[in-house]
Parts: C-alpha cells; structure tokens; sequence
C-alpha cells in the first residue's frame, strides 16, 4: 500500500491519499479533538495520539491532518503515514457507525435547492482537491451560512475563496444571494 502526501492552501495542513482506498464511501467526517473522534472513528482516535495532531479531516478518499504550531512536519509525517497505512491494513472500517447525509430536502425552499446543489457540484470536488469540504448550513435575509472543514478551516485563503469565489458564483446564479459568511462547526 502506498500513501501520498499534498501541501494545501493551509501550511499547517497535510492531506494524505492512500492508493486504491476509500476513507469515506459518502459524506465528509471532521473531528477536533480526541472526545470526539472516541465513539466514532477508530482512524481519527489513532491519530490523535501522535503528539501535535490538533485536527483531522476524512473526505472519500483523503484524509487531512492539521498540525500544532508547536510541532514541524518533519517530525510527524512519518508517524502518520504509518499509523494510516497500518490500520488500512487491518480492513476495519473508518467509522464505528454510518453517518446521515444532510442534502437537498424537499422542505427546503426552491433557493435553497439551487444553493446547495451549486455547492455540491461546483464548490465542494474543488475544495476537495485540496483537502477539505465547506458544508451548507443555511440562507436568511440573503446571506449563505458555510461551514468550513478539512483544510479549508483557518486557511488563510479560505476568506479570499469564500468572498471572491463561492460569493461571486452564488450570486451570479442566485440574484437573491447577497453575501456569504463563514460560521463555526454546528
């Protein structure tokens, strides 16, 4: 088996890309400290136990890892690859149970449809290649709540990328879209 490593927009993010693996079959996982990953990813309680792990991101087939700044690259990069190449190995499953796929819902209004299938099919595989995921949380008085993951959570370029490009596309498909703003993990 063989894991890649990719820089992302984030210098204090790494995304890692085992070959010929699925981490996520659907949806996305974010886990920000130990408490969290405990009762859902074995993967995520794994690597928390390297020292300088602050974050960890699952996409369908990546995993992102976001560091201390306390803790170089240099010194955990080798220990990550092994613990994700060793529990690969083992064939257990990434999470401890499946996880519910939030999308288009046939309560949401015809806006809201058109918001998140934009975001499904022109923002999210871009945002992926670079390691995380942003998520749709909701739209009132003209203005799109994001959440942002992975990689893209802190990311300096992250306000660049949500004013000057999800905004700018949204709007111009959506006249009603005013603004887009980021909001911390619901």
């Amino acid at each position: 088996m063989f894991i890649r490593s990719e820089e992302t927009p984030n210098p204090a993010t790494l995304k890692f890309i085992p070959d010929d693996k699925i981490v996520l079959e659907r949806d996305t996982a974010e886990f920000k400290n130990q408490k969290q990953a405990a009762t859902a990813s074995p993967l995520a309680l794994q690597l928390f136990e390297i020292v300088g792990v602050e974050s960890i991101f699952f996409g369908r087939d990546f995993i992102t890892i976001t560091k201390s700044e306390k803790v170089e690259w240099p010194r955990i990069k080798a220990e990550i690859l092994a613990v994700i190449m060793d529990f690969f190995v083992t064939g257990k499953p990434v999470m401890f149970e499946k996880k519910v796929v939030e999308g288009v819902n046939e309560k949401d209004s015809e806006i809201v449809k058109q918001i998140k299938e934009l975001i499904e099919i022109k923002v999210r595989p871009a945002v992926a290649m670079d390691g995380g995921d942003i998520i749709f949380h909701s739209f009132e008085d003209g203005i799109v709540r994001l959440v942002l993951k992975g990689s893209c959570s802190g990311c300096p370029s992250s306000t660049v990328t949500l004013k000057h490009g999800i905004e700018n596309m949204l709007k111009h498909y959506i006249p009603e879209v005013e603004a887009v703003e980021e909001i911390e993990d619901f």
